[in-house]
Order: structure tokens, then C-alpha cells, then sequence
């Protein structure tokens, strides 16, 4: 039988507990954008790196990459945290019986009123990670501290609130159909070599303030929450390297809602590309992707283009992006 994804974690849990906490010799980082930045690799969009991409815009089909939220969605439950719920506060037949506005029956039957309310963890959906979802030794990135910025009403630096609308250059990183695969397989670790072998068979190289997206396949069972959550496919750590201090990302992003591979590669960390990537790097991520579109019409590069909700220090929002095809660079 499978292991579920939440017995996976939670046994690297009790496995990271037995090492020494901070016993890795790694520390969040600081960042070279000043001792109050807050947003960490987002500082490498400007206002010239969107015009680029924008000069470049090739018309044609725009691709939605967020996924639809419904009741029985994937979620997050390895750490108890709740489902998705919606449920209707206002119907038109309801309206009729209660008249919560007193405009009186022949009003209420004359004009149908709906509404409704949601419920949500922050990391369902489409979403960006903050950069205080994860830290390292009571800190968050650029040595912000947990004691001096968390509140009852969330963290008081670098929320969600701070992250800017996105415009920048996107490239899909095909693992899944560089292999032949539909999928790759279950618990399957992204190496360095295979992104770098999929940059090549796609043509497609990276530049310095790219939000990247690697496609694993997973999104095909999203409607299943069950397959989509099982022991999913994910990052490992020296490609998330490459990634960054390599390619020079600003966003790394998958299709899948873990991220990355587990068990964990360290025993002193039961996250270690999340941490990496957030705490050390200031490299925020994105979390269920939809890519298989891109996928589809063999789309490598692309205009990114999203805004997430300003939630006021939120560990992470759900956003909802789009890719547009850019024509050939005239100067490489």
C-alpha cells in the first residue's frame, strides 16, 4: 500500500527531531538589498526587466495557470490544517423566507440574491509562498525575528501584503515529458542534471530574474485529490541550487503542492528546499501550477504575469497568474 503524504512527513518529523536543531550550520540569509528588504528576489524586477518582457509579447493565446477551488480539493493535512469550504449565505428562495434587508416578499421574489462565504488555508490553490512561511532558528529571511515581528494578527514584516504584481519572463521546465513520462513517479527527486538536460532538449535557457516553473505531470490527477497528494514527485535540494544560484530565478515554482521530494535530504531539516529557498535565499515559491497547457503547445518561455491577494501578514495568498508566448528576443 502507498504512503500517504501526510505519514511521509510526519515520519520525517519525528526522524528530523532526533538531530540537532541548527546542527547543519545553516542560517537565513541577508539581504544585499538592505538590512529592510522584504521581499528578497522579487527586487530583481524592474521597471526595465517588465518592459523587456512586455516589448516582447507575441499576442495570441493567453494560458490561466491557477487551478479551480472546490470542496474536496487537494490540501494541505499533514499538519492538521483545514479544507476548503464554501457555503452559501444568501439564496433566492432563502431571501423570500427570511427578507434579511426588509424589502418584503414580492421584492425578494422579483430580485434573486446570492452570496456566499469561503474558508481556506493559505496554501491551497494557486499560491505564493511568503517569505515567512519558513525560517530557520527562530528567523525569517534577512534576520527578521519571529519574537519581534510575529503577532496575534500575523507577521508585521515581509507578508503577503508586500509581495508586487509579477511581470517577468517564464520558462517551463518540462521534466515529466523530457523523460517520456506523462508522470513522473511517485516520491521521484528533480535532480540538477535533469533540469539541465530538459533546458537543453527544450532549447530554452535561463536568465537572471526568471520565475521558473517545473512541470512534474502531477497536475493530470488534481480532480483526485487522494493521487494528487500521494508521496507526490518533487524538487531536491541541488536543483533548487542551480535554480537560483545557477540560473538566477527570482521565483521557483511546480505543479505539484509539496514542492519537494520527501523524505527529507537532511537530517537536521524536514524542509530543506523550502528553507533554502525562503529562508536563505529570499526566493519565494509558487504551488500548484497549472502547466499542462504549456505543456500541451510545447510553450518554454513566456510572459508571467500575476498578482496575488494583499493578505496583511499572510504566510502566503492564493494568485492568479497567466502565461502569454513572447516572440523571438532580436538580442540575445
Amino acid at each position: 500500500m502507498k504512503r500517504t503524504l501526510s505519514k511521509t512527513i510526519l515520519s520525517m518529523i519525528l526522524l528530523a527531531s532526533t538531530a540537532h536543531a541548527g546542527g547543519d550550520g545553516r542560517a537565513v540569509g541577508s539581504s544585499p538589498w538592505g538590512p529592510d528588504d522584504e521581499i528578497g528576489r522579487l527586487n530583481l524586477m524592474t521597471e526595465e526587466s517588465r518592459r523587456a518582457v512586455i516589448s516582447r509579447l507575441s499576442g495570441g493565446t493567453v494560458y490561466d495557470l491557477s487551478v479551480e477551488y472546490f470542496i474536496g480539493m487537494p490540501s494541505w493535512q499533514a499538519a492538521g490544517d483545514p479544507h476548503y469550504r464554501i457555503w452559501m449565505t444568501h439564496t433566492p428562495h432563502g431571501t423570500v423566507v427570511d427578507d434579511p434587508l426588509g424589502v418584503g416578499v414580492s421584492m425578494n421574489e422579483h430580485v434573486g440574491y446570492t452570496g456566499a462565504a469561503i474558508s481556506m488555508y493559505t496554501h491551497m490553490g494557486t499560491h505564493i509562498d511568503a517569505l515567512v512561511h519558513f525560517g530557520l532558528d527562530g528567523k525569517i529571511w534577512n534576520g527578521f525575528s519571529a519574537r519581534d515581528h510575529l503577532g496575534d494578527r500575523g507577521w508585521r514584516v515581509a507578508g503577503a501584503e508586500n509581495i508586487p504584481p509579477i511581470v517577468a519572463r517564464g520558462v517551463l521546465v518540462d521534466v515529466a515529458a523530457a523523460k517520456g513520462v506523462e508522470m513522473l513517479p511517485d516520491g521521484y527527486r528533480i535532480t540538477r542534471k535533469d533540469l539541465v538536460d530538459t533546458l537543453a532538449r527544450q532549447g530554452v535557457g535561463l536568465r537572471r530574474g526568471d520565475v521558473v516553473l517545473i512541470r512534474t505531470g502531477r497536475m493530470q490527477v488534481y480532480e483526485d485529490a487522494a493521487a494528487y497528494m500521494t508521496t507526490p514527485p518533487g524538487l531536491g535540494l541541488a536543483a533548487a541550487r542551480f535554480l537560483v544560484e545557477e540560473g538566477g530565478a527570482m521565483i521557483v515554482g511546480a505543479d505539484n503542492l509539496s514542492f519537494e521530494a520527501f523524505p527529507s535530504e537532511l537530517q537536521t531539516d524536514y524542509v530543506p528546499v523550502h528553507t533554502y529557498l525562503l529562508a536563505e535565499q529570499g526566493a519565494p515559491i509558487l504551488e500548484l501550477v497549472n502547466l499542462e497547457a504549456l505543456s500541451r503547445d510545447a510553450v518554454y518561455e513566456f510572459a508571467f504575469i500575476g498578482g496575488s491577494l494583499k493578505l496583511r501578514g499572510a504566510d502566503a495568498a492564493p494568485i492568479r497568474p497567466v502565461a502569454i508566448p513572447l516572440a523571438p528576443a532580436t538580442q540575445e
